[in-house]
């Protein structure tokens, strides 16, 4: 098949032929040909709890309505996404990570989920760094924890997320990553010897950077400062401008740079979803009027309600970075740094014809179709 689009990462008219996997992305050089759609790699995110009123974090959820929550994506742009199973039981988040696996086997729509991240439950137990994640499920790294995650995902568990204040991470650390598992520092009070002792064993990504920690921190030193100051340290942020103000998302790109910086939405149920209330996991949150999403009666963030084309959006309207730029933050470095194959190198022949074509008018993206490994899975009303 054959699209003809413009890609704004290389800022050129381009020629896709794919079946399967791209086979042909050639400069189109047709001054005939006028105004065209944009194209650009599907949208990868890295940290998705739920979606269109789908919690994924229940070992209960139905199969059917994880698959509705994935076309939700897919009408966003996504093509490839981590499910993220937060802190819980022991039970319970292996409940939820071996029904999410076995959504993945049977669903067609599950070619989408590319593996899983575990986000807890070896974080912070303070208030302010543990966020939303309910304290009595609070506990140290164990490995032996992590190799029951693995053996009911078939090894798909991509990403943890733990805090390094325990004395046990760096062990920990160590060992995951030497199973190919990308780790993460986040919901975290640790110090400035924690944070470098956890990059040393291996950590690579700092989990939406600005969030999960105190209401008040010292000026220096403090965890934000020696994240961003890390070169070792990618980081990602929620770009929905109501987790972090517009300030620190333009500092933390700028200390970052765009290759080491990352789109995630920390969807959770509510998200594409009418305001109300909703599950996650063991808790109620409440989805308020302005896309707040935060636990059932209180103020306190419980994820978002972000559409990942509203992030890229935002990245430009709030940074003043490219389009490109944006792009970039939303598909290539989240391949890179979440180790997702055949999606790092953007439209390049031999990847898989993951795409999505959009038009965009005022700053606004209108998304008309989505392609995965070269099956249109959205298309425009």
């Amino acid at each position: 098949m054959r699209i003809i689009a413009f890609d704004p990462v290389r800022q050129e008219r381009l020629i896709l032929d794919f079946d399967t996997l791209l086979t042909g992305v050639t400069e189109l050089l047709d001054p005939s040909v006028g105004d065209l759609d944009f194209i650009a790699p599907g949208f990868i995110d890295l940290q998705v709890n739920g979606y269109d009123g789908v919690d994924y974090n229940s070992p209960a959820t139905r199969h059917e309505d994880i698959a509705r929550s994935l076309r939700a994506q897919f009408a966003c742009g996504v093509t490839r996404l981590l499910p993220t199973v937060i802190t819980g039981t022991v039970e319970g988040m292996r409940g939820s990570l071996a029904n999410l696996y076995a959504a993945k086997q049977s669903l067609p729509e599950g070619v989408a989920i590319e593996g899983f991240h575990v986000e807890g439950p070896h974080i912070s137990a303070a208030e302010g760094p543990r966020g939303a994640h309910p304290l009595a499920c609070v506990r140290p790294p164990d490995v032996e924890e992590f190799k029951g995650w693995q053996e009911v995902t078939g090894g798909l568990v991509k990403l943890i997320t733990i805090s390094p204040e325990w004395p046990e991470a760096p062990a920990y650390i160590e060992a995951v990553v030497r199973e190919g598992v990308v780790v993460a520092i986040g919901h975290t009070g640790a110090n400035s010897q924690q944070i470098q002792d956890a990059v040393a064993a291996g950590a690579t990504l700092s989990t939406h950077l600005g969030n999960g920690s105190h209401g008040m921190l010292p000026r220096h030193p403090n965890y934000l400062w020696d994240q961003l100051a890390e070169d070792r340290l990618a980081a990602s942020l929620i770009g929905d401008g109501i987790h972090i103000g517009e300030a620190f998302l333009r500092v933390a790109v700028r200390a970052k740079g765009i290759q080491r910086s990352i789109l995630v939405t920390d969807a959770s149920a509510p998200a594409g979803a009418a305001p109300g209330r909703y599950q996650l996991g063991d808790q109620w949150v409440d989805l308020t009027p302005d896309d707040r999403v935060v636990l059932a009666g209180q103020t306190r963030l419980a994820g978002s309600a972000l559409k990942m084309h509203r992030g890229v959006e935002n990245l430009v309207r709030m940074t003043g970075i490219t389009l490109g730029e944006a792009i970039t933050m939303a598909t290539r470095n989240p391949a890179r740094v979440g180790r997702i194959s055949g999606r790092q190198r953007g439209l390049t022949p031999g990847d898989r014809a993951d795409f999505v074509v959009f038009s965009m008018t005022d700053g606004r993206i209108q998304v008309e179709e989505t392609w995965i490994s070269g099956r249109r899975v959205y298309q425009a009303p």
